[in-house]
């Protein structure tokens, strides 16, 4: 089949996600998936998109085109792959199992992206920018956007369809949720330029605005309260709209005393995060990465 145009793909798509739960998938599902996946990891379709005013949608068909990904593929077992160069090579024998139709995919030289060794993973369907550099292990699943020059550090982690931005640092076990189902909600979005420290967590719904600091340990969700102690106020997401970072926001682990007697009389707190400045010279300063490492 040749490649049908975006609206065409699309049409398609919806058509198929259609058949009912239980009936076998026509056979042309076995073309249109491929084209979905290969359009993702050329950059030519996201799973999410900003709109001119902003607002970061879901793209639903897209969504909907991955999902067939999995209705129609089945669990195979993948074997060790010996280096090409060195068919003999011991290797550890290791294997896994998935749906064939999301296998780990594979980059050459002239992709620009720099997957160290040491056990990191990017599935099939995702996008990766060159420049990119990914240190092991680390994981980025399918209908993911990474964005040129951005590193993702050792055992972090990119969610399925989640968006992260250019120049971005995700570091050490920095866990960027993924949303693929509900079919419309809001996906977690890094834009370009954020500083993701150790440990962080972003997940449903959150958009993290350009050049905004998550310092080590800030955990992010939709329903969670940040307290901007700059602009005085509380950034809040609802069930229709999801929690936003502002742009340049310098966000560190807080706490809040809980309210009630014998909450008091204990001494309890819970974690909140909060904006305790906005970026500037001395921030740069502190959050530069060394070029050349790239």
């Amino acid at each position: 089949m040749a490649d049908l145009s975006k609206d065409a793909l699309a049409a398609e798509i919806e058509a198929l996600a259609a058949t009912p739960a239980g009936t076998a998938l026509p056979e042309r599902t076995k073309m249109i998936v491929p084209q979905l996946l290969r359009r993702l990891e050329s950059g030519e379709l996201r799973a999410a998109e900003r709109g001119a005013d902003g607002v970061w949608h879901a793209v639903p068909w897209v969504k909907r085109g991955i999902l067939l990904g999995f209705r129609l593929g089945v669990l195979i077992t993948y074997p060790p792959v010996p280096w090409p160069d060195y068919p003999d090579a011991p290797h550890s024998g290791l294997t896994f199992v998935d749906k064939d139709t999301y296998p780990v995919r594979e980059f050459s030289a002239s992709d620009g992206v720099r997957i160290v060794p040491g056990g990191s993973s990017v599935r099939r369907g995702a996008y990766l920018a060159k420049g990119v550099v990914c240190m092991p292990p680390m994981y980025i699943n399918v209908g993911a956007y990474v964005g040129e020059g951005t590193m993702v550090d050792s055992h972090a982690l990119v969610g399925s369809c989640a968006q992260i931005g250019a120049r971005v640092h995700l570091s050490a076990a920095a866990q960027i949720g993924g949303v693929l189902e509900p079919i419309n909600a809001s996906p977690v979005v890094i834009e370009d330029d954020v500083m993701v420290g150790g440990n962080c967590g972003v997940y449903e719904g959150t958009v993290v605005r350009e050049k905004a600091v998550l310092a080590a340990g800030v955990v992010l969700t939709r329903g969670t309260p940040v307290f901007d102690l700059v602009r005085e106020t509380v950034h809040r997401g609802s069930p229709d709209r999801p929690l936003e970072i502002p742009a340049g926001a310098v966000v560190v682990p807080g706490a809040r005393a809980v309210r009630g007697a014998w909450a008091q009389e204990q001494g309890l707190s819970l974690q909140t995060p909060v904006i305790v400045k906005y970026r500037d010279e001395k921030t740069d300063l502190a959050t530069a990465l060394e070029g050349w490492l790239r």
